[in-house]
């Protein structure tokens, strides 16, 4: 499946606001099961992109503002090539050992309830367990926005029974993890089955390390293995070293954020662009 991604965020800043710095992990890298073309960074102020690779194997860019701005726009469009591979990420840039991912940070820390639910899945073998895992989060943990934010700990998640995917995600870690499991966050898009191409956010989710198979790819938020509908954008602990963007800047006052993601199959967008092209012609022979 070809997959088209269109993913938007504005700052909009009370006062202008100066020494921009922008931390930016948008690009996916290629994996056997994805391949990225067409991808490109757009931002509509003055200033300096550099791309790197971070420690984790994201590819990623540093951007620096040229001068003070009190509005700046991002925009990240490409398209990316899927195959399903069963949720089993290969051919990944791997620059960390595994073991590296049982490393606990404050967003994942497990407290005893958090070790109760991993004590769940005993008897089951690696791949299973992580499954029930997932699954037992999924039924759990409602989906509610506004309930948590990025910095919410997995043990209070649990405790509220809400949050989002990012918050499924981090418990689901801070599980694995208890389980002598190790586990990873990943941010990126979701091509959802229901038909909803337009997202107030991109989408996260979790990987463990299976012995055998890799790194296998878990959705609590969904409750299921991911498919060639995830675009998978950058990795780390947890949500901070995987965060599309952070950033830093003197002044500005009160910041605004506004965020759009469109992802979709291309032939949808190609379907679209033909009918808006039909119906322009029509108005104009009119």
């Amino acid at each position: 499946m070809r997959v088209r991604v269109d993913y938007r965020t504005r700052y909009t800043y009370a006062q202008p606001a100066h020494g921009i710095v922008q931390l930016l992990r948008l690009t996916p890298a290629d994996t056997h099961s994805q391949h990225a073309d067409e991808w490109r960074i757009d931002i509509d102020i003055d200033g300096a992109l550099k791309p790197f690779t971070d420690a984790f194997g994201n590819r990623a860019h540093m951007f620096y503002a040229g001068g003070a701005a009190d509005a700046m726009t991002l925009h990240v469009t490409g398209e990316v090539q899927m195959e399903d591979a069963a949720g089993i990420v290969r051919g990944a840039p791997e620059p960390l050992p595994p073991t590296v991912f049982l490393r606990a940070t404050e967003r994942t820390a497990a407290d005893p309830t958090i070790a109760a639910l991993a004590r769940e899945t005993a008897g089951a073998d690696a791949v299973a367990a992580l499954h029930r895992l997932m699954g037992l989060i999924h039924a759990r943990i409602a989906f509610v926005p506004g309930a948590t934010d990025s910095a919410t700990p997995a043990a209070q998640v649990l405790r509220l029974g809400q949050g989002v995917c990012q918050d499924h995600a981090h418990l689901f870690i801070a599980a694995a993890r208890a389980m002598g499991v190790p586990a990873r966050y990943v941010s990126g898009h979701l091509v959802r089955a229901d038909g909803a191409v337009d997202q107030p956010a991109g989408h996260a989710w979790a990987e463990a390390w299976v012995a055998d198979l890799g790194w296998v790819a878990f959705d609590p938020a969904n409750g299921i293995g991911t498919t060639d509908h995830y675009i998978r954008v950058a990795v780390g602990l947890d949500y901070l070293d995987a965060a599309p963007v952070r950033g830093a800047r003197r002044g500005g006052g009160t910041e605004t954020m506004d965020v759009h993601v469109r992802a979709d199959r291309a032939s949808q967008w190609q379907s679209q662009s033909m009918g808006s092209m039909t119906q322009s012609q029509s108005m104009g022979d009119a």
